[in-house]
């Protein structure tokens, strides 16, 4: 970075850089993605940060971060800012936000951008202040905030403009949130903080009690893509390596994936529920729509084998997975970079 660029960091944040250039991110628990107008999605890592426990010093951010999860030595704090979709540490998230920012800028500008945020549908006043400041103080001109599930809309090209409405359950890392979207806004919106890390800490606690045995968050997670499924089906193993409770010892046994259903059911059934909460509360006429059209399963948690397939058994009604349900909500948010005013009814009050 030359000295120009330096001084503009310095007065303008990572954003002085753009030029206006408008930028949409999905700070989300799990992972943390940037679209920049006219560029498209330029950064997709995970929400974590490693700082010198110490010192406070950045050891490593994103993905390596992610890595020393668990490993780390006791010098080393490895922190996610971002739980349950919301901004947990404050100075963490900045850091991390900074380091991203700073990745994706490119060629030296002048003027501050906007900036679009998207966030839970159920955050709080607080919550909201903290993500506004979170993206001024990285130098954007003005932040606007949007629910993940109208962004998910946006991005997978629902006609959110229709008075027929539509119906969107974004599972992400730390929430679900479901949105019944109707004439350019959300007509009905529940949220529940439960999603993929609960199913991933479901894990950990069944093999903890079935076999006194410790796994890591991580093991839990792999665990989870590699055999995990909501319905019966197939049966699968996999080996999973953890510490003896009762020994101290390493401990080695065979998972399945009738086990996994078995741990994570908890979770899965709570999703159902926020969803069949959002359809209680709906008017008639808005769950004749979702009834003909059906619902769009969007974001990570989405991925998990047989989830469609269980909330069309359990709600009957017909449901469909996104073509990429892990960059839905950012694609939707920055497709409201190329007009903002005609999105406004989109964005957050």
């Amino acid at each position: 970075m030359g000295l120009l660029d330096k001084v503009v960091s310095s007065v303008l944040g990572p954003l002085g850089k753009f030029f206006g250039t408008d930028i949409a991110v999905d700070l989300g628990t799990a992972n943390t993605l940037i679209f920049v107008k006219g560029e498209g999605v330029v950064l997709n890592e995970p929400s974590f940060v490693a700082l010198d426990a110490e010192t406070d010093k950045v050891q490593a951010v994103g993905r390596e971060a992610k890595g020393m999860w668990g490993r780390a030595p006791k010098h080393i704090k490895v922190i996610r800012p971002i739980q349950d979709g919301v901004v947990d540490n404050y100075d963490a998230a900045l850091i991390m936000l900074r380091h991203f920012l700073e990745r994706v800028s490119g060629k030296f500008r002048l003027m501050k951008p906007n900036m679009v945020i998207c966030v839970p549908s159920r955050i709080t006043q607080v919550e909201k202040r903290a993500v506004i400041e979170l993206g001024l103080e990285c130098g954007a001109r003005e932040v606007f905030l949007m629910d993940e599930p109208m962004a998910a809309a946006i991005g997978c090209g629902l006609p959110v403009e229709d008075t027929k409405g539509c119906m969107v359950v974004d599972i992400g890392g730390g929430t679900t949130d479901v949105a019944i979207i109707s004439m350019g806004g959300i007509a009905v919106k529940e949220s529940a903080r439960v999603a993929g890390y609960e199913m991933d800490e479901a894990i950990v606690r069944y093999v903890r009690d079935k076999y006194h045995m410790l796994i890591g968050i991580l093991d839990a997670e792999r665990i989870k893509i590699e055999i995990g499924s909501a319905m019966p089906g197939e049966r699968k193993t996999t080996k999973v390596i953890g510490m003896d409770l009762a020994k101290g010892v390493p401990k080695e046994v065979d998972l399945s994936s009738e086990e996994v259903r078995e741990a994570i059911a908890e979770p899965v059934g709570a999703i159902v529920d926020v969803v069949r909460r959002a359809l209680d509360s709906t008017t008639p006429e808005l769950v004749a729509d979702v009834a003909d059209s059906g619902i769009l399963l969007t974001g990570g948690g989405s991925l998990l084998r047989g989830l469609d397939k269980v909330l069309e058994q359990k709600l009957m009604l017909k449901v469909e997975r996104a073509s990429d349900p892990l960059m839905s909500v950012v694609l939707g948010a920055g497709k409201t970079l190329e007009d903002l005013s005609a999105y406004s009814r989109a964005f957050i009050r």
